[in-house]
C-alpha cells in the first residue's frame, strides 16, 4: 500500500468520525419527534347535561310562557263581558263621540292587547327552542319580550286590565314579566354563558380497537 493510499484512508476515517459526532450532537439537541400513536381516539360529539343555571333559566321561561298563555286565554274568555267596561272607560276620556265609536274602540283595544300577548308567546317559544339548541342572540329575544311586556302592562292596566274582571289579567302579566326577568338573570350567569358559547360538547373517544373493524 502506498503512502498516499494510507493518507486517503486516514482522511476518510476522520471525516466519518466527524460526521458521526455531528449527527449525534444534533440528535441530542433536537426535541423528540411526536409519536404517531395517540393515547386517545378521535374527538366525538357527546350530549352533556346543561348546567344548573341553564336549567333554571329554562324553567322560569317555561313558567313565563304558561303565564302568558293563561293571560291570553283569560282575556279571550272575559272579552265579551268586559267590553262594556272598556267602553265606559273610553267614554270617560271623551264623551262627544257616537256610541258606536266607543264600542269599536273598546273592541280594538281588547284585540290589540290579546294580539300582543299571543305574539309574545310565539317569540318566547321560538327563543326557548333556540336557547336549548345553543343558538346565538337568544337572550336578546327574551330581553325584547320582557321589555314589550313591561311596556304593555301600564297600557293594559289603564284601558283593559282594570276592575274585578281585569285584575287577574294584570296579575298574570306581572307574573310573566317577573318570570322572564328571573330566567334572564340565570341565563347571563357565567356557566350558562360558557354553555352557550361552546355550541357543541366534544370529548376524546376512548382508545382501543374499533368495533367496526372487528370481525
Amino acid at each position: 500500500m502506498t503512502f498516499s493510499a494510507v493518507r486517503r484512508a486516514e482522511a476518510q476515517r476522520i471525516a466519518a468520525e466527524r460526521a458521526a459526532a455531528e449527527k449525534a450532537a444534533a440528535a441530542a439537541q433536537a426535541p423528540p419527534r411526536p409519536s404517531f400513536d395517540s393515547v386517545g381516539g378521535a374527538p366525538v360529539l357527546i350530549r352533556r347535561h346543561p348546567p344548573a343555571t341553564v336549567r333554571a333559566s329554562q324553567f322560569f321561561w317555561i313558567l313565563a310562557t304558561f303565564a302568558g298563555a293563561s293571560a291570553a286565554t283569560y282575556l279571550f274568555l272575559i272579552r265579551k263581558a268586559h267590553v262594556p267596561d272598556i267602553t265606559e272607560r273610553v267614554r270617560a276620556v271623551d264623551g262627544s263621540r257616537a256610541p258606536e265609536t266607543y264600542a269599536s274602540v273598546a273592541e280594538i283595544l281588547s284585540w290589540t292587547v290579546f294580539g300582543v300577548i299571543v305574539g309574545l308567546l310565539l317569540v318566547q317559544i321560538v327563543a326557548q327552542v333556540s336557547y336549548a339548541n345553543r343558538r346565538p342572540r337568544t337572550r336578546w329575544w327574551m330581553l325584547g319580550a320582557l321589555l314589550v311586556v313591561c311596556a304593555l302592562l301600564p297600557f293594559a292596566r289603564e284601558l283593559v286590565a282594570f276592575g274585578d274582571r281585569g285584575r287577574p289579567l294584570a296579575v298574570l302579566l306581572i307574573a310573566q314579566a317577573g318570570l322572564l326577568l328571573l330566567g334572564l338573570l340565570f341565563a347571563v350567569m357565567p356557566p350558562a354563558l360558557r354553555w352557550t358559547a361552546e355550541r357543541h360538547d366534544v370529548a376524546a373517544r376512548d382508545s382501543g380497537p374499533d368495533p367496526a373493524a372487528q370481525v
